[in-house]
């Protein structure tokens, strides 16, 4: 029997689209070490089962729906190495993601107490032809560049690998986040509390397809500002930020909160609604381009990315709030 020393762990739900080219790149890692790939399939209705078994050395698992933590958590039983691999079904790793996601525990001094047990990578792009699918990849680029240091208190799950001891105690992902969306920064600040190190390192790459409909990608943003409430009551001392978010990502709602307001005002209460436009609409909208500008460096795309920017603090705003009603109506409920 051979050692593993390192699991891939996949969740994949309805994946058949974009899954082969995944477990391709995995097939031809550079890595010298043997590990195993597991791919956990969350109750898909799709072709996901036929796509994974054309490649028999993957280890394929089911599970009635339950979400990508449950599915994770899944894979994490099952795995045979110490250290723990994570992507998404809708990911590429490059030839060299996980020689350069192990490398990444040796930096530093790890004779401390707080070694390091996460080693988080960064994005790729995998389908550079769609103009949105661009823009998000731009501005993820700008906050890996200029927001995360080498060491961050949050990483994302779709690139990362985690000693199993670490993800054992801390009882690895929250499965009360059912939908992709705060379960990985809620595992980040769990692995930070409990005194371990992430190290952010930027050469694991793993390419990712980005959403390329609007709509797909507001729906998105929605279920990240409805979680994002559980995410701050878990973890009050984060509502300021992490690694990856900042002051744009706190501001942005509650301004988009006052327009709406303002609306609201103009309708029922005759208030001017030009005075709305002129002193939190336009601000707002200009406020988006310029940063649209200064992420892209493209004016016309900046437009166009700007204008989703604005969009996208509206959409989160009315998950956020969507979200403390459904906070409040819980805990209502359980004290009856």
């Amino acid at each position: 029997m051979r050692f593993i020393n390192l699991s891939v762990i996949i969740p994949a739900y309805n994946a058949s689209a974009t899954i082969g080219r995944t477990l391709t790149a995995l097939a031809n890692q550079d890595y010298s070490s043997n590990f195993e790939v597991i791919v956990v399939d969350d109750g898909s209705s799709d072709d996901t089962f036929s796509v994974v078994s054309s490649f028999p050395a993957v280890r394929y698992v089911r599970q009635d729906n339950a979400g990508p933590a449950s599915a994770r958590n899944h894979g994490a039983r099952l795995a045979q190495g110490d250290l723990l691999a994570f992507t998404d079904s809708d990911c590429v790793p490059h030839s060299d993601w996980i020689s350069q996601l192990t490398a990444g525990f040796t930096v530093g001094d790890c004779s401390k107490p707080s070694c390091t047990g996460v080693v988080a990578g960064s994005y790729g792009i995998a389908n550079p032809e769609n103009d949105l699918a661009q823009c998000i990849y731009a501005e993820i680029v700008w906050r890996h560049v200029h927001l995360m240091p080498d060491f961050p208190n949050a990483f994302g799950s779709y690139n990362f690998c985690v000693k199993k001891n670490v993800f054992e105690a801390v009882g690895g992902f929250n499965c009360d986040y059912p939908h992709a969306s705060g379960e990985d920064n809620d595992l980040s600040y769990k692995i930070v509390k409990a005194g371990w190190r992430i190290y952010f390192q930027r050469q694991a790459l793993v390419d990712h397809y980005h959403p390329t409909l609007v709509i797909k990608y507001l729906k998105e943003q929605f279920r990240h500002g409805f979680w994002r409430v559980k995410m701050y009551a878990d973890h009050p001392g984060m509502v300021r930020g992490d690694g990856y978010t900042y002051w744009k990502d706190v501001v942005e709602i509650p301004w988009a909160a006052c327009f709406v307001l303002g609306l609201i005002l103009s309708v029922f209460h005759g208030v001017s609604s030009q005075d709305v436009g002129r002193f939190v609409l336009l601000p707002l909208g200009v406020f988006e381009i310029l940063c649209a500008v200064f992420i892209t460096h493209r004016f016309f795309q900046s437009i166009f990315f700007g204008f989703i920017l604005f969009l996208r603090a509206l959409v989160r705003m009315f998950g956020f709030s969507t979200g403390i009603l459904y906070l409040c109506r819980k805990k209502c409920m359980k004290n009856l």
